[in-house]
């Protein structure tokens, strides 16, 4: 079965279990699943879902959800799928490919990730501007899905800068500090060496996490329009000087979670 076909259909099964047609698509990272609250909420599960791959992770919770937030429709996508958990690629680019076929022309991604940069610090709220990719496969790899995409995307502008200006000023409004830095993905799931978090800063890499780049990349194939926000969870190897741990990073955005869905309804109410 081709790709699109399996998109097509996870898409009509999910237009009959959960009717409505969201206009934007919001996908939390780990340990933010349970910050949001959307109204008139309805879920399904990952697994009830054709052909929709199931996390693996603690924090994932493995939920997609359809409701009301800030008065916009959205879809939101409560965990994600990494290249770590042997994933193919095709299966981490499905759920935003999917959100493409059901109408979303708008997605908000989020993420847990460690510093490099060492003015910032565990709990930060960061803009991703632009990113650098090292994970050893692509999403757009093989066969192009002519259906949604081009061949040969641009990725000059993968993060909408009218999105990040319109997240300056959410942020204002809301009374929250929002950096900028650039996001580099590295295939994990092991995290990095000093040395590599080193080589890392030398390339301008201002945060270090193991998603979200290919989820942009299939995004922006798709002519979606993206912003990406990372929530700091610690300083990375080398960097900070304690030992690094999933749990660290689930305590941290279980604290900050809060701030970050903040930030994003403040987003939304201004799209």
């Amino acid at each position: 079965m081709r790709e699109i076909e399996k998109l097509q259909a996870a898409a009509a099964h999910l237009r009959q279990e959960l009717p409505g047609t969201p206009e934007l698509g919001l996908i939390l990272g780990s340990g933010l699943s349970e910050a949001i609250e959307l109204k008139d909420e309805r879920c399904l599960g990952f697994g009830a879902i054709p052909h929709f791959p199931r996390p693996t992770i603690l924090g994932h919770a493995g939920q997609l959800c359809l409701g009301e937030l800030a008065g916009k429709k959205i879809l939101v996508q409560k965990g994600r799928v990494h290249y770590y958990e042997g994933r193919t690629m095709a299966e981490v680019a499905f759920p935003v490919r999917l959100m493409k076929l059901l109408g979303v022309k708008r997605l908000i991604i989020t993420n847990a990730a460690g510093a490099i940069n060492e003015g910032f610090s565990p709990g930060d709220l960061v803009l991703i501007k632009d990113h650098i990719n090292t994970i050893p496969d692509n999403p757009l790899r093989g066969e192009n899905i002519e259906e949604l995409g081009p061949r040969f995307p641009s990725m000059n502008e993968s993060y909408s800068p009218r999105l990040r200006e319109l997240a300056v000023r959410a942020a204002l409004k809301e009374g929250l500090e929002l950096k900028k830095g650039v996001y580099l993905a590295a295939p994990g799931p092991m995290y990095e060496t000093p040395a590599e978090i080193q080589a890392y800063k030398r390339l301008g890499a201002d945060l270090v996490g193991m998603s979200t780049v290919p989820e942009v990349i299939a995004a922006v194939h798709s002519g979606l329009e993206v912003l990406g926000l990372s929530c700091v969870t610690n300083m990375a190897a080398g960097i900070g000087h304690s030992k690094l741990t999933h749990e660290e990073v689930l305590q941290v955005t279980a604290e900050r979670g809060k701030a970050l869905i903040r930030l994003v309804r403040a987003i939304v109410r201004e799209l």
